[in-house]
């Protein structure tokens, strides 16, 4: 029998765009404090700590949570591309279920520089570029630009191509999360957009604007990991629980379908995987923070999850179901899109929000009543994690 895993600390610090931030050690150290403060324990009682980042040199794991102390723990650092930080919490959590330890912290952070996302290794292979072949080869004449502009560029064009769908969708959402983020004090951008700004905003690609693409961000943020046992020992009433989680990668290089390459497939596998383990269907969850890297990926990832039909997530958008009032509220934060996206850190700060939304503790933003959360994190080249939670 494995044993239950309960979150019982998080923290973030507000992001920021690049040039404007504090070194990863110190945002990083922030965010670990903030968390041990929150779960009340001294770091001296955690095991093992994960740390995630994908821009840095190897050790930037130690190097931040040595500003916290230097316990001689097992220190393990992740890069699993825009997944890197839900990776982290897989490992504590894989750590702890499986009796290894007792408590476990999962530390995200990065320093991105402005632009789009581009590969700092250039002289060898990279991972991501059978991607970007097989693209070509399904759009031949796809537009030259950055290489996830034009993945998830792609994945658009291909949804209104199969489903008919007005390309609006895709703006339609940004404006939803730009109105959820004006309400969390952590998000980057705090200024409402109107659909026709998003719509008129720089191509990006044909059906792809500027608005709808996440900002290059920096940050941090940590979750600590226990057994049940250990909660009680230590009095900690508000802990969530993990109820199930789901690491899924891609099954084939010469996939047909573009959205299939932007992760659709893997989200599907996932959550479905998740679902089973949990005995609780996506009609049941309260509130949700996603992938959406771009909002093309918002848009796909509905379906992936189940929260409708296939070519359904127009509909799913015009009644207003992916928010306050409706089936789910999508993106409480505001998401990748308007909150931003370091991309070490974005895993850990989702599971933040939603801890806190499962806990009374979101203000403004709170989801009434929320119960069951479900959390969806992306990277490319590729790997998926959904991660389910409540309290108790």
């Amino acid at each position: 029998m494995s044993k239950k895993a309960k979150i019982i600390g998080v923290n973030m610090i507000p992001f920021k765009k690049p040039g404007l931030q504090e070194p990863y050690p110190v945002m990083a150290a922030k965010a670990v404090k903030g968390a041990l403060e929150d779960a009340g324990i001294d770091y001296s009682e955690i095991q093992q700590a994960y740390a995630s980042y994908i821009y840095g040199d190897s050790t930037c794991g130690q190097k931040a949570l040595y500003m916290v102390g230097m316990t001689g723990i097992p220190i393990i650092n992740v890069n699993n591309n825009c997944s890197s930080g839900s990776t982290a919490l897989y490992l504590a959590r894989q750590a702890v279920e499986s009796g290894a330890v007792e408590c476990a912290l999962a530390v995200g952070f990065e320093e991105m520089q402005p632009g789009a996302l581009k590969s700092h290794w250039d002289d060898r292979i990279s991972p991501v570029e059978w991607l970007q072949e097989r693209v070509v080869e399904l759009w031949p004449e796809v537009p030259q630009t950055p290489r996830a502009i034009r993945l998830f560029g792609s994945a658009a064009e291909e949804y209104i191509e199969k489903y008919g769908a007005n390309p609006d969708i895709f703006g339609r959402v940004a404006v939803k999360t730009r109105n959820h983020a004006i309400q969390n004090p952590f998000s980057l951008f705090s200024k409402p957009l109107t659909l026709e700004e998003v719509m008129n905003s720089p191509k990006l690609m044909p059906n792809m604007t500027r608005f709808m693409a996440c900002p290059p961000t920096c940050g941090a943020a940590a979750a600590i990991v226990c057994s049940e046992e250990f909660a009680n020992k230590h009095g900690i009433s508000q802990a969530v629980e993990i109820v199930a989680q789901a690491l899924t990668t891609d099954l084939s290089v010469t996939n047909d379908s573009i959205m299939n390459l932007v992760g659709a497939d893997m989200t599907r596998r996932a959550a479905n995987q998740v679902y089973e383990a949990a005995g609780i269907g996506p009609d049941e969850i309260d509130v949700l923070e996603l992938h959406d890297c771009f909002t093309p990926s918002e848009v796909i990832t509905y379906e992936g999850l189940g929260l409708c039909e296939e070519g359904g997530a127009e509909k799913f958008i015009h009644d207003g179901r992916n928010t306050y009032g409706g089936q789910v509220v999508v993106g409480p934060s505001g998401g990748l899109m308007s909150k931003g996206h370091p991309i070490g850190a974005t895993g850990l700060a989702q599971c933040t929000e939603l801890v806190w939304q499962l806990r009374g503790q979101a203000q403004k933003r709170q989801v009434e009543n929320a119960r069951v959360a479900l959390q969806h994190n992306l990277g490319l080249g590729g790997a998926c994690v959904v991660t389910m939670y409540r309290m108790g």
